[in-house]
């Protein structure tokens, strides 16, 4: 498997990976441009804008665009996040080309048709509304949102009802103009794939954009606080957030280890003190996520009114006995454990280009699996411990709450415990 990378000259980035013996293909292109790029007023826009990129173009309708690579047997979709936006698609090896006419289309062509807004708005608004009715999916975004403050990585992705009720045309034509540059766009393509043949048509369908100043995220600093919601519900949902390394920072592995071998699976320390042991919850898990200057270790678990308060403080017994006993044995199953995940995940195309994408965005290249296996086999226990440590002496925390959490500990209460 060989990755191939080409700049043009107005700054549109371009990646491949060739997976032999394929038939199938991804491919797609990953704006550099999400959530965290919104000003306040903006706020939900870019996630609008992906659900317009599908709404029609100036020679294709929006069923054309669903034809048009389902006549092939293809699939096409998109997503938005805190850092990036992404259009991308799965067909076969001969339609890679009008794979990548169709993405191109709907980036450089779209109408943003009034009608076509209003039907979009609502479909958007019932999105928020299923949302705000998933406690599991909405305790991340208050999450989110305790953990930094009035800042724009602490706003949710989908936006608040008023902002996507009054979002317009040109709040959308303003959001591609400020972000949508040559500069940010990152094609990445993997599995049944010809380089040459997708840099010369992505040469004639990008090739004439103009380059322009790309807007700068702000900053983000972790702060935390406690957000906690009382409702009736069959269960009271918890979780936890806790200042961690951004994806650049050296100590990024150490983090994903820790925060696998604390509740990364069944045999982690959080399932089975928690689960197995005492039976107060069906779900609870640790898992670690970054951006380019900030990253968060979060728990999360589900547990009734009754057992609120004992898991809370179990949680934050286990984190503390992880700094000072996590065992080489733990170590090196979780190690395994990322090494599998990363190695299996990348048997798919999909997984493919997504890596490709990332890594340009992070890096500005494609660092080998190799390296990215040696970063990970690299982490001591002494690393981990040192980690396990500052995240509980140190680091601020979020908390957020939701359901019947009467009895649950305040964050003034945790911040204690940690420290005891």
């Amino acid at each position: 498997m060989t990755v191939q990378t080409t700049t043009l000259a107005n700054g549109f980035r371009i990646v491949t990976e060739q997976m032999p013996g394929l038939e199938s293909a991804a491919i797609g292109i990953w704006v550099t441009a999400g959530g965290r790029h919104e000003r306040a007023e903006q706020n939900g826009i870019a996630h609008f804008l992906e659900h317009m990129a599908f709404k029609g173009t100036e020679t294709r309708t929006a069923l054309q665009i669903a034809e048009a690579i389902e006549d092939v047997g293809g699939y096409i979709n998109a997503y938005t996040s805190r850092e990036v936006t992404a259009y991308y698609a799965r067909v076969l090896r001969n339609d890679v080309g009008l794979a990548l006419d169709v993405i191109a289309d709907i980036l450089r062509n779209p109408v943003f048709d009034p009608k076509e807004i209003e039907v979009e708005r609502h479909v958007i608004l019932q999105e928020i509304g299923q949302a705000a009715d998933t406690p599991d999916d909405v305790i991340f975004d208050w999450l989110q949102e305790s953990a930094y403050p009035g800042q724009a990585l602490g706003r949710t992705i989908l936006g608040e009802t008023e902002r996507v009720s009054a979002f317009s045309e040109n709040d959308l034509t303003t959001f591609v103009s400020e972000h949508y540059g040559p500069d940010q766009l990152i094609l990445s393509a993997a599995g049944a794939v010809d380089h040459d043949a997708i840099v010369a048509q992505a040469e004639k369908l990008f090739g004439d954009l103009a380059s322009r100043p790309s807007l700068i995220a702000d900053g983000a600093q972790f702060q935390g606080g406690e957000s906690r919601r009382v409702k009736e519900l069959e269960q009271a949902h918890l979780a936890l957030a806790f200042e961690s390394p951004g994806y650049r920072d050296p100590a990024f592995y150490a983090a994903q280890v820790y925060s696998t071998a604390l509740g990364g699976g069944m045999s982690s320390r959080l399932f089975q003190e928690i689960r197995e042991k005492r039976g107060l919850c069906y779900t609870i898990f640790a898992q670690t996520g970054a951006y380019s200057d900030t990253g968060m270790t979060t728990i999360y678990a589900g547990t009734s009114a009754a057992e609120i308060r004992d898991l809370t403080h179990l949680t934050i017994d286990e984190m503390k006995r992880a700094a000072e006993d996590m065992s080489p044995a733990e170590v090196a199953r979780a190690r395994a454990q990322m090494k599998a995940g990363l190695l299996m995940g990348l048997e798919s195309p999909s997984s493919r280009t997504e890596r490709l994408a990332r890594m340009i965005q992070i890096w500005g290249e494609v660092p080998s699996l190799e390296d990215t296996i040696s970063r990970i086999d690299s982490v001591t226990t002494g690393d981990v411990r040192a980690f396990a440590e500052d995240l509980v002496q140190k680091a601020p925390v979020a908390l957020a709450l939701y359901g019947p959490v009467d009895e649950a500990p305040e964050l003034a209460a945790l911040q204690q415990r940690r420290v005891a």
